[in-house]
């Protein structure tokens, strides 16, 4: 299998998540509504409700972090950047993957999966009554999102 071959399907994986987290925007803004209405029309609210859109924004923020890299719509300092030729800008992408992309996801992943294990061992859930359980599902999203940041940095 070549690399080009690899490459294609780690940007097929990140578009597919990244299609699948946007849906977590609509459920977000739908989930918040409902919070909203409830909470300043009838005085009712619910904690695991409010610990869900946690859940939503997190995961979208997590992992949509490969996606975004895919579409180039990371924010970047464009003031040197723009007046750079294409290969100029790309020996700043490969600079910029390898000094910083790399090493700074490797070290997120590995620190988180043990922040992960850890909560699943203990099967943490919240500390609030009527919260959600399973914590340790949202703290996987942490090491997965990075590791798709990863594998899209060596896409690119």
């Amino acid at each position: 299998m070549g690399f080009l071959t690899i490459s294609k399907a780690i940007d097929r994986v990140n578009e597919a998540v990244g299609k699948g987290v946007s849906w977590l925007s609509l459920l977000l803004v739908i989930l918040v509504t409902f919070d909203v209405l409830f909470r300043y029309m009838f005085n009712r609210s619910w904690v695991a409700v409010q610990e869900l859109e946690w859940y939503f924004y997190s995961l979208i923020f997590l992992l949509g972090g490969g996606y975004t890299l895919l579409k180039n719509a990371h924010v970047r300092v464009d003031i040197f950047y723009q007046r750079l030729s294409s290969r100029g800008k790309a020996a700043i992408n490969i600079l910029g993957v390898l000094i910083f992309l790399f090493p700074g996801c490797l070290l997120v992943i590995k620190t988180s999966y043990a922040f992960f294990t850890n909560s699943w061992q203990m099967a943490e859930g919240s500390p609030n009554p009527g919260g959600l359980p399973a914590w340790y599902l949202l703290k996987a999203a942490i090491p997965l999102g990075f590791l798709l940041i990863l594998l899209q940095g060596l896409s690119l």
